[in-house]
């Protein structure tokens, strides 16, 4: 199964011509889009030497509340300009004063490419911190004793990154617990998605037993009772997925790859159900190919109600 990139190709690919030795520097104009509705805009406004790249998410508001300008002052501090208009986070490179260690190069192509990444690890880190934080606190007290805050654990952190669509994320002294509501708009998607699912909690039981525990329900987790805007409507349409992250999972070591694996789980998801759809469909088409040539096949030949004798007179072939 195909597994995700965490950066954008394009502008990985873009960027790497462009700082390659001896390129010559071209105005560029480029609108590109990623998934979740996200956009890029690829430009050199102020001269064919200095390219800007600018990105807007829905949810930028939501993740500005969990420190996503932090974290993105930490990644890309001096290369930071005013949003340009219609997008809320820009940076700008200049290819004149590019780093001339070429690992230096790779990582800020690399860093920039992966603008959208850490836009969208602000909650993740922030949840991870909180865990750490309720982790000591439960420390000091019994199971009976601990205080109701140290027990239920932190906030809801709600990213609504799509339309429709949003990540729930809580912190507990024990675990990190992230939650998906995807949409599924026909039954087909939702019996995929169940065998996707079972099979996640199936490789965990049979041989992945550092995995996160995965849960699959049509109506809400106990996680969201309260959070304004979820539907309980219990249709079915809407499913919600949840991740648990245990101790282990949320290391120093390991939370950079934690975050950048659960981030493209929801396009992970619904484009493996597309691409087994398109696969089905091949077979289905292939298969109905095969069995109208065994029908023409099967077509029995013309009679021959006349004949030419060598002259070329014809006569009656009786029957």
């Amino acid at each position: 199964m195909l597994l995700l990139d965490y950066q954008n190709v394009l502008i990985e690919s873009l960027l790497r011509d462009r700082f390659a030795e001896g390129a010559s520097p071209v105005s560029i104009d480029q609108v590109v889009s990623d998934f979740d509705g996200v956009t890029f805009h690829i430009s050199t406004p102020e001269g064919k030497t200095k390219i800007v790249v600018s990105i807007n998410v829905k949810c930028f508001a939501e993740l500005v509340q969990y420190g996503a300008q932090a974290i993105l002052e930490r990644e890309y501090g001096p290369y930071i300009v005013a949003p340009e208009q219609g997008y809320d986070f820009s940076v700008q490179v200049d290819l004149e004063s590019l780093p001339e260690d070429q690992e230096a190069k790779d990582d800020l192509v690399r860093r920039i490419s992966l603008l959208k990444r850490n836009a969208m690890a602000a909650p993740f880190e922030n949840a991870f911190d909180e865990f750490k934080q309720l982790q000591e606190e439960a420390s000091k007290y019994t199971s009976e004793s601990a205080p109701q805050g140290v027990k239920e654990g932190g906030e809801t952190r709600a990213i609504h990154y799509r339309d429709e669509e949003a990540i729930y994320i809580k912190a507990s002294h024990d675990r990190v617990t992230v939650i998906f509501s995807t949409v599924f708009r026909e039954e087909t998607d939702r019996i995929f998605g169940k065998v996707f699912l079972q099979e996640f909690v199936d490789a965990r039981r049979r041989a992945i037993q550092n995995a996160p525990q995965v849960l699959f329900r049509n109506d809400p987790p106990l996680e969201l009772e309260g959070i304004p805007g979820i539907n309980n409507s219990g249709s079915g349409e809407i499913g919600y997925i949840t991740f648990v992250l245990f101790p282990r999972h949320l290391t120093d070591q390991r939370r950079a790859d934690v975050i950048s694996h659960i981030q493209t789980f929801r396009d992970y998801f619904h484009y493996h159900i597309k691409a087994s759809k398109a696969f089905i469909h091949t077979r289905m088409r292939k298969r109905t190919a095969d069995f109208l040539q065994v029908l023409r096949r099967a077509r029995p030949e013309a009679e021959e109600k006349e004949r030419k004798t060598a002259t070329g007179r014809t006569f009656k072939v009786a029957s």
